[in-house]
């Protein structure tokens, strides 16, 4: 069997065992202590972070999925597998979110992004139907701020184009290339169809860096 191959299997392994809700953080002293490696899910109000969880663990309702945006308001921890840890981030750029609440949700998401010695990575989600927006540039430079290492995903690429899906994917990288901390490529995603889900997982597992062998 190929290193790929073999590397595919392990990660479906990891996503399909147990997946706990750790803790739901709304403040700096809710914060759970360090322990597994972390990889921490950002992106605008809707895009669909919670479908991704949901989507990557393979389960309807790990992570709770919402029409309104907004209704994110802690950070979420899930233990998958008891060896990495699932970060759910609260999400941005919903406007009739009172300013104050927005300040308070920045502060708390910069503070774990910055201090949290066991997060490996984050991941960006971008929703390919809009490209990145204005608030997506800011998540950009807090995350560059933070000198913490992300990978963008594009999610719900199963409702545009192709072409659509290309020009999103290229504007996408493009605006990376200017982020050092920026990972040098970018994901497609749909939670719905399922397009990209064990390429990611297969990103997120290789973050642990464990052995190519069942």
């Amino acid at each position: 069997m190929s290193e790929a191959a073999t590397a595919e299997i392990l990660a479906r392994k990891l996503f399909a065992g147990s997946c706990e809700f750790i803790a739901g953080a709304a403040s700096l002293s809710a914060l759970p202590p360090e322990g597994h490696t972390e990889v921490a899910f950002i992106g605008r109000s809707n895009v669909g972070k919670s479908s991704l969880v949901n989507a990557l663990t393979g389960r309807n309702a790990l992570a709770r999925v919402s029409q309104t945006p907004g209704r994110t308001r802690q950070i979420n921890f899930f233990n998958l597998g008891d060896a990495l840890t699932l970060v759910d981030l609260p999400g941005y750029g919903y406007a009739k979110i009172a300013k104050t609440e927005q300040a308070h949700w920045q502060n708390l998401i910069f503070t774990y992004l910055r201090g949290r010695a066991c997060l490996k990575r984050t991941i960006l989600l971008i929703d390919a139907r809009r490209g990145v927006m204005d608030s997506d540039l800011a998540a950009m430079a807090l995350l560059d701020q933070a000198a913490v290492s992300y990978l963008a995903v594009l999610t719900k690429i199963d409702s545009v184009t192709p072409e659509a899906q290309a020009q999103a994917r290229s504007a996408a990288l493009t605006e990376l290339n200017r982020h050092a901390a920026a990972y040098p490529d970018i994901f497609a995603t749909s939670a719905q169809s399922g397009a990209g889900v064990d390429a990611l997982r297969q990103h997120i597992w290789s973050l642990l860096g464990l052995t190519n062998s069942a």
